[in-house]
């Protein structure tokens, strides 16, 4: 007799709020064609380093961390994974800005104009 598991389904590296899965929704419905979902990554730039940038895709990649949403495909870069893990990942909108906004349990530091983080 083989045992099963009882452990449970790993988590995401991210969490999405419910206003940020609207938004992945939202881009979803105004998609180019060739989009497959959205994806967040951690790209070098800015004066602390990485910067969170957030995009359409067209292909899945090997390692990318896939995690589906109500309004479509949210993907994860498989290199910057390290970089988030654990993360909470909001959408804000006030009179003067609207954007997704980060709570990043493993920056340990940020740049003075919140452009960009280091871990």
């Amino acid at each position: 007799m083989t045992e099963t598991s009882t452990r449970p389904a790993p988590k995401a590296a991210v969490n999405l709020t419910p206003r940020a899965e609207q938004r992945v929704a939202d881009l979803m419905a105004k998609a180019p064609d060739d989009a497959i979902g959205v994806k967040l990554s951690t790209p070098r730039r800015g004066c602390s380093g990485l910067a969170y940038s957030v995009d359409y895709v067209t292909e899945e990649a090997k390692f990318d961390e896939k995690i589906e949403t109500p309004g479509g495909v949210f993907y994860i870069d498989g290199a910057s994974v390290l970089y988030l893990v654990g993360s909470m990942m909001d959408w804000v909108e006030d009179d003067f800005s609207a954007g997704f906004v980060f709570d990043n349990p493993n920056a340990k530091g940020a740049c003075g104009c919140g452009e960009s983080f280091m871990v």
